[in-house]
């Protein structure tokens, strides 16, 4: 037997009781000739004593022992002194008294320190990746993202949902992020492709009869890694519904959110449910559709009072069909000159040509544009409610500029004065996206805006009726403290809207067909409505724990660079293996 107890089990209940523990050598002490050693084990830290003069060979193994060594003990639990009783473990008011003592295992010098790793270079931690597992933040993270994915499971499967584990090897999309591609040996020249979300599939499942389906699933893209991204492998929830509309998969997913947020952090969040906040309300509002509700400033149009206005920046913007928005930062007005230039280029890097601003002293407004507002200001500052101590930054150009510019602005001055409070879970549904928007790539092209498989609020009329850019798709994100959790959406569930709203992006039915005729097919079938979304627990468990980094969370992750440092992969294959595969690696 290895071991009777954890170490972090014995209490002053097991006084007297003998016991074997094992465990690694956490650290070891000598206090003339008597050897005190923390014993650790994934649980905990148990003290133990060695005395040297009791014989048994005690005293070779005192001497031996080093940080790290893999040892099993057997003795009797005794009460620490009191002046020693360590208050800070569970068991701390105890030790063991060694009788006996097995190396199991020895340990070379240590790349880094155990207890002091998260100081050590993360490169350095990747590369000894195992040992960095070993200290106790990693492993508490590592354990509760168990109990967190448990806990998700255990929910669907008494919602009645039913996990299916849809194909890996899968074909490529012609939509998304890049994939990553898998050559078949069998199949000279065609490739599989490893899934960047099982869609596909999970709608296939509707149209097969399966009604509710989840799944805690693998997704792969070939994206550059971010701090709340994952390099080309990450985990969804991913979950799909028939015969459902946009309120039933809220109601579904909005209680599954409040217990993980309950659960596993200590964030407070409103008993009210999760407000809903239309995408135009929230680009305009916020300047994102992905706002941080932590913190209430709010950016506020103000076109009508300077249209006429003889400041040519404003006036101008609204004579070529612009807007002109104001943002009350409240206590802003202490903000360096260097501060409002780094705003500025934090506009600027929005495509805004720059950033105005007036700051309300004890003195009075001041700015460099108060010459050519005139009464205007009043009416401004008024209309924003800006007190003395604020500053009011502004925004003049295309509405879509002007919302993105200012909701940069908006995220950096939160930064800037702690308003993103850490104990605090803002949840809301954005909706009602717009199906159509104008081609990043293509200018004048009409394109979809978000997801080409969501169903357009009005079904066919609408696409036969309105302007492409006013129709509106049964769309939504989840938004945590200013981070997407999930997209999601009502798909089109029927082919002829389905090639109707590809024609209004410039797609023939010929293209469609090509690209998604195996979808439309299995649709002319007979299919129900359905809809549901991803939330991507590795971010939500991130922003829940107050993560610094998505590695965190991972047992063996990726470097910032995509690189697996421990496995040294990416990495070379053999000549024979490339063979087998019909594949041969372009040089230059």
């Amino acid at each position: 037997m290895y071991r009777s107890h954890t170490c972090n089990e014995l209490t002053d209940k097991d006084i007297s009781q003998r016991v074997t523990l094992s465990g690694w050598v956490h650290s070891r002490r000598d206090h003339g000739g008597i050897i005190f050693v923390d014993l650790r084990d994934r649980y905990g830290i148990t003290q133990i004593t060695l005395d040297p003069s009791k014989g048994g060979g005690l005293s070779d193994f005192a001497d031996k022992l080093r940080s790290e060594w893999v040892i099993k003990v057997t003795g009797s639990v005794i009460a620490r002194p009191q002046d020693m009783i360590n208050q800070n473990l569970p068991t701390g008011q105890v030790e063991v008294e060694v009788e006996e003592l097995t190396i199991l295992s020895e340990a070379k010098t240590l790349p880094f320190e155990i207890s002091k790793g998260e100081q050590s270079n993360e490169s350095l931690r990747l590369k000894y990746r195992y040992l960095d597992l070993r200290r106790q933040k990693v492993q508490h993270l590592i354990t509760e993202k168990s109990r967190f994915i448990a806990t998700i499971r255990e929910y669907f499967n008494q919602e009645g949902f039913t996990e299916v584990q849809t194909p890996i090897l899968a074909s490529s999309s012609p939509e998304g992020a890049r994939d990553f591609l898998i050559p078949s040996r069998l199949y000279p020249g065609k490739f599989y492709a490893l899934p960047q979300a099982p869609q596909q599939f999970k709608q296939l499942l509707m149209v097969g009869g399966l009604d509710k389906y989840f799944q805690i699933a693998p997704c792969f893209r070939d994206e550059d890694p971010r701090k709340d991204r994952h390099f080309g492998e990450f985990y969804q929830l991913d979950m799909e519904m028939s015969f459902v509309e946009q309120d039933d998969v809220f109601a579904v997913m909005e209680p599954i959110f409040r217990k993980l947020t309950k659960e596993f952090s200590q964030k407070e969040m409103s008993d009210e449910p999760f407000v809903q906040i239309p995408w135009k309300e929230a680009m305009t509002t916020y300047g994102s559709d992905k706002p941080d509700l932590r913190f209430e400033m709010k950016i506020q149009p103000i076109t009508e009072i300077v249209k006429n206005s003889e400041f040519s920046v404003f006036s101008k913007a609204v004579e070529d069909g612009g807007v002109v928005h104001a943002m009350r930062v409240q206590g802003g007005a202490d903000f360096s000159r260097s501060f409002i230039d780094e705003m500025t280029e934090v506009a600027k890097s929005k495509d805004a040509k720059g950033l105005a601003y007036i700051t309300l002293k004890d003195d009075g407004p001041h700015s460099p544009i108060l010459k050519f507002l005139g009464g205007d200001a009043d009416t401004i500052i008024k209309e924003v409610g800006a007190k003395t101590g604020d500053i009011i930054f502004f925004g003049a150009d295309k509405w879509r500029v002007v919302c993105e510019a200012l909701g940069a602005v908006r995220n950096a001055c939160g930064d800037k004065l702690n308003l993103k409070d850490s104990t605090k879970a803002a949840w809301a549904w954005i909706v009602d996206f717009p199906m159509y928007d104008y081609s990043e790539i293509e200018q004048g092209k009409i394109d979809f805006s978000h997801n080409p498989f969501s169903m357009p609020q009005g079904g066919m009329e609408a696409l036969e009726n309105k302007d492409p850019l006013d129709i509106l798709g049964y769309q939504y994100d989840v938004i945590l403290n200013g981070l997407e959790i999930s997209s999601g959406a009502i798909r089109n569930h029927r082919p002829d809207i389905m090639y109707k709203a590809f024609e209004i992006a410039g797609y023939t039915k010929d293209q469609v067909d090509e690209k998604f005729g195996h979808m439309i097919e299995a649709f002319s079938y007979g299919a129900p409505p359905h809809g549901g979304n991803a939330p991507g627990i590795d971010r939500l468990f991130m922003e829940l724990n107050d993560c610094d980094s998505i590695r965190d969370i991972y047992a063996f992750p990726k470097d910032g660079q995509g690189k697996d440092l421990m496995l040294s992969a990416p990495g070379s294959v053999s000549i024979d293996q490339l063979d087998e595969l019909h594949l041969r690696v372009k040089k230059g």
